[in-house]
C-alpha cells in the first residue's frame, strides 16, 4: 500500500519549479518558493528522503538520437496468474525500449510505450515477445504515435484539497 505524504503549499511550489527545471540552485530554487536557502534545502532533503522525490533525469529528445518510433503496445496475456505477471514485468523492466509499462484493468493488461529506431526493428521485438512462450503473451495491438500532443510535463500538484483547487476543468 502506497503511504501518502502531506504536501504544504510550500511543498508545491518547491515540487513545481523543481519538475520544471530539474537543475536549478538550491539559492535559486528559494528564490522562486520564498524561502532561505537552508529553509529550501531542508525541506527539498525531506522531499527525497520520504520518497516524493524519487530522483533527477534529463528529458532527451529521441528523434536526434536516432530512435524516431514510438508505439504504444496493447499486450493481452493468455495466462492471468502473479507468476506469469511478474515474468512479463521483469522482462518489460530490463529492456531498454520500454519507456514505460503498466498493468491495467480491461480488456488489455499491459499497455507499454516502447522507443525504437525503425518499424523493422519493432517487427522483429514485436515477434520476440510474441513468441517467448513464458510471457504467454496472446496478442499485441501496436499503436503508431504520429506527433507529440503533449509530452509528459509532471505530476500535477494539486491544492490542500481537489476542492480548494480553483483550475477550471476544460468543456
Amino acid at each position: 500500500m502506497t503511504k501518502y505524504f502531506a504536501l504544504d503549499r510550500i511543498d508545491r511550489s518547491i515540487l513545481r519549479v523543481l519538475q520544471s527545471d530539474g537543475r536549478i540552485t538550491n539559492a535559486d530554487l528559494a528564490d522562486a518558493v520564498a524561502l532561505s536557502p537552508s529553509a529550501c534545502l531542508a525541506r527539498v532533503r525531506r522531499l527525497e528522503k520520504e520518497g516524493v522525490i524519487t530522483g533527477y533525469k534529463a528529458q532527451i529528445d529521441a528523434a536526434r538520437i536516432d530512435s524516431n518510433l514510438t508505439i504504444f503496445a496493447l499486450m493481452t496475456l493468455s495466462k492471468h496468474d502473479s507468476k506469469t505477471s511478474q515474468k512479463v514485468e521483469r522482462i518489460m523492466r530490463g529492456m531498454p525500449e520500454v519507456i514505460e509499462a503498466f498493468y491495467t484493468s480491461g480488456t488489455t493488461d499491459y499497455i507499454a510505450r516502447f522507443i525504437v529506431p525503425d518499424m523493422a526493428y519493432w517487427s522483429r521485438l514485436q515477434e520476440s515477445l510474441l513468441d517467448n512462450e513464458e510471457l504467454k503473451i496472446e496478442t499485441i495491438v501496436s499503436h503508431f504515435v504520429m506527433r507529440d500532443a503533449k509530452s509528459y510535463s509532471g505530476v500535477p500538484l494539486y491544492g490542500d484539497s481537489i476542492k480548494e483547487d480553483k483550475r477550471t476543468l476544460p468543456p
